[in-house]
């Protein structure tokens, strides 16, 4: 059967919501509720480098208030740190705690064993060849977790 491209399209936005939710709920089964993608995207973005509200806004592609209310939940939840920035006391820096490195452990944990269940519906050859397919086709990882600006329209820079 030949799908069109915009089928296409959407088959592969639905495959990430489906691992994303299906992660989020088995981290919620092992103690970390509460998480969805937002939140690993900006632990991910913070131990990339992005320490400030400006720099992570950049990154997530969301406004520096909305960066404010979710590093807000993560420092209530004990996932990172907020400290004033020595240099110029406007600035806030942020920095992960061991339960936020222990999140990001667990997740890939998570990750990899979705990525197994999926092996084991269709094959760990047809899982591989996926990747492979779209490794050959230039599809990447993102360097910016900015999907929330993609979709929005807003220019990638």
């Amino acid at each position: 059967m030949t799908r069109s491209g915009a089928d296409l399209a959407l088959l592969l936005l639905g495959g990430f919501r489906a691992l994303a939710d299906a992660g989020s709920a088995e981290l919620a089964e092992r103690g970390f509720d509460k998480i969805r993608p937002i939140h690993d995207f900006a632990l991910h973005s913070i131990v990339a480098g992005a320490e400030t509200t400006a720099e992570l806004a950049h990154e997530l592609g969301i406004s520096k208030q909305a960066v404010i209310k979710t590093v807000g939940f993560l420092e209530a939840e004990g996932y990172v740190t907020v400290a004033a920035d020595e240099r110029d006391g406007r600035r806030r820096l942020y920095s992960l705690t061991e339960r936020g490195q222990e999140l990001l452990r667990t997740g890939q944990e998570v990750f990899d064993e979705l990525r197994d269940r999926w092996a084991q519906r269709i094959g760990a050859d047809q899982v591989e060849a996926l990747g492979d397919a779209l490794a050959d086709l230039g599809v990447r990882a993102p360097a910016h977790h900015d999907a929330a600006g993609w979709f929005s329209g807003s220019p990638a820079e």
